[in-house]
């Protein structure tokens, strides 16, 4: 058996590892297992693991993270799997792999390859209430959805304050999200530039107000609204394009983009290349004269906000 795991699920990702390693060393013991890190481990160290033969067990595992840090490793690929004893196991688990590289069609032609991606913004609230319920606890469809909207798309952090969460109380509320969970700046990034889009002057600067109280500075918040008015332009750019291809093409999160897509429909390209170049400008403005940088990115906003040249 020769296992690829990979994909941005991280915790469905780790939780694959974990059940493959876990069943193993129940029958075979810890013994028969050998783990080996591509980034400390050379090429040779691991090919001597796996094709040597098992000790004190019929069977051995050998657990390669990230291998193909190590180039020869990646390289020689082809040959390390014909070399593999049938009384050998072998799981390759490597988080993220080049779909260009040679490397990877090897791996996925060959192998037992399992990705794990990560779930859209639907089946991310699905889970969240099913796993609420697992857990002895509730949370509403709309709650859910409301609470990833707030943290963003990681499975790993949403099931952290799901945790967090139903130890306060079984049925988990909206009040109790805003209480006990603090935003994701990007996330609550998109909302501001929701908002500006939108015209809710109002809004984006309780939005901006609520950034610098988590101690994010105006440069940082200048970075995140090219971030998103890139993923914006690569939205509109892709026309009619389903969500689910325009993020494998351009790697973007499935969630990001669906989000994006609303924001993509209000403007054509030449006002989101005109944005960008006036963001540009007051990036440098904050960076070559003393102007108070919070004033001069409100002001930004609301010229943003009023659809202002």
């Amino acid at each position: 058996m020769v296992v690829t795991i990979t994909g941005a699920n991280d915790l469905q990702r780790k939780a694959a590892l974990d059940m493959l390693v876990s069943q193993f060393v129940m029958e075979y013991g810890d013994i028969a297992l050998e783990r080996f890190d591509g980034e400390e481990t050379s090429t040779e160290r691991m090919r001597e693991s796996i094709q040597s033969m098992p000790f004190l067990s019929s069977r051995k595992l050998v657990l390669l993270r990230e291998p193909g840090k190590q180039k020869t490793f990646a390289e020689a690929i082809g040959e390390v799997l014909a070399d593999i004893p049938e009384s050998t196991d072998i799981i390759i688990y490597e988080p993220k792999l080049d779909k260009r590289s040679a490397y990877y069609k090897t791996l996925k032609k060959q192998t037992d390859y399992r990705e794990f991606a990560e779930l859209d913004a639907a089946g991310l609230a699905k889970w969240a209430v099913n796993y609420a319920t697992e857990q002895g606890g509730r949370v509403s469809q709309a709650d859910a959805q409301y609470m990833i909207n707030r943290l963003g798309p990681n499975q790993q952090l949403l099931r952290s304050e799901l945790d967090k969460l139903l130890a306060y109380e079984a049925q988990i509320t909206r009040k109790a999200i805003d209480l006990l969970t603090e935003p994701l700046p990007q996330s609550t990034v998109f909302e501001l530039l929701d908002a500006a889009f939108a015209g809710n002057i109002q809004r984006a600067f309780e939005l901006y107000r609520e950034q610098r109280a988590l101690k994010v500075e105006p440069q940082a918040i200048i970075a995140m609204l090219a971030w998103q008015l890139h993923i914006v332009a690569t939205v509109k750019a892709a026309g009619a394009m389903p969500a689910d291809q325009i993020a494998s093409t351009a790697k973007l999160n499935p969630f990001v983009v669906r989000k994006s897509q609303s924001i993509a429909r209000k403007l054509t390209l030449v006002r989101i290349k005109e944005l960008v170049n006036r963001l540009l400008e007051l990036d440098l403005q904050l960076k070559r004269s003393s102007v108070d940088a919070d004033e001069a990115l409100q002001l930004f906003l609301l010229q943003f906000a009023r659809g202002e040249q």
